[in-house]
């Protein structure tokens, strides 16, 4: 279900437009969209959420109505960027959310400025293991642009988010997705948003999958209050990623929700809605402190390889 369109605020930060929505008030609550997508994709849960915390949504640089430059699309320089939006907006500390590719930024974030993270929340994110869909994979394959030019153009453009849209509608549960998608199809109009997200997707996969991991980091997250929340369906970077996140982080909450894609948040809105309210109420912010982070970095915990996961029908369900 689309939520109530929101007031699109404007930033410029080191010489480029960024695209957020600011609304609500209470404990600042951040969220981080997926490759492709913008804020509009958290519509369904805004308002809810609002009801309780200031929510922060932006579009990431490259995304949206956010400039699209020639720019540093690694993971670390959008976290940069983040911390320089907060700043710029007197917030000191949020509870950050990252969706997908949002949430390798949150992780990145988080350990950059653990000072500024009071929790962690990954939804079907990014950075827990190399598998992802060979869509994904295919954008960073010679000819992607050019391609994606063609295919973009008004007639064919049109027809084809028409065909994602209708097969979205079915019951099928493995094309429940494609609505978003075709949001993310028609945004390929504009050639600077497809070398963006080109840039983008070069950073963190190769021809074998992604390359960004939380794993060596992982045992930072002792530190921090984290939650993973996963649709059970996800076609896109699948759902067994949530048992790494459970052996990579053995206090984090894992929440796996039936009947749910890619996208939780918007497949189940008053349910992932619920699922941040228990999550922020029943935990403490993160203190930060130097001397403990220090300590960590320091004796730092190996994960071995032959890790036991467990499995994802053992894990809790919403």
């Amino acid at each position: 279900m689309p939520g109530t369109p929101h007031e699109v605020q404007y930033v410029t930060l080191h010489g480029h437009r960024r695209a957020f929505v600011k609304t609500g008030q209470g404990p600042v609550v951040l969220l981080l969209h997926g490759l492709g997508c913008d804020h509009t994709t958290w519509a369904p849960v805004i308002d809810s959420l609002a009801k309780r915390y200031t929510v922060i949504a932006p579009d990431l640089l490259g995304h949206g109505l956010s400039d699209k430059p020639r720019a540093d699309y690694s993971v670390g320089g959008y976290a940069n960027g983040m911390r320089d939006l907060l700043t710029v907006l007197g917030i000191d500390r949020a509870t950050v959310i990252g969706h997908s590719f949002g949430g390798g930024v949150a992780m990145q974030f988080a350990y950059q400025f653990p000072e500024r993270t009071e929790r962690l929340m990954l939804v079907a994110s990014g950075g827990l293991g190399p598998e992802v869909t060979p869509a994904i994979r295919a954008i960073t394959t010679p000819g992607f642009h050019q391609v994606m030019g063609v295919l973009t153009l008004p007639g064919l453009r049109h027809v084809g988010a028409a065909g994602m849209r209708a097969l979205a509608s079915t019951p099928c549960k493995h094309t429940r997705d494609l609505d978003e998608v075709a949001e993310i199809f028609h945004s390929f109009k504009d050639p600077r948003a497809r070398h963006a997200i080109r840039h983008v997707v070069r950073a963190v996969v190769d021809w074998r999958g992604q390359i960004v991991t939380m794993a060596d980091r992982a045992y930072l997250t002792d530190a921090m209050p984290m939650a993973v929340v996963w649709g059970r369906d996800d076609r896109v970077i699948p759902v067994r990623h949530a048992n790494r996140a459970a052996a990579l982080a053995p206090d984090a909450r894992i929440e796996v929700i039936p009947n749910a894609g890619h996208f939780p948040h918007k497949d189940h809105p008053h349910r992932f809605a619920k699922i941040v309210n228990e999550f922020i109420r029943s935990t403490q912010p993160a203190s930060y402190s130097r001397a403990r982070f220090r300590r960590l970095l320091r004796e730092g915990r190996a994960i071995p390889a032959s890790s036991t996961l467990t499995p994802v029908a053992e894990l809790p369900s919403a």
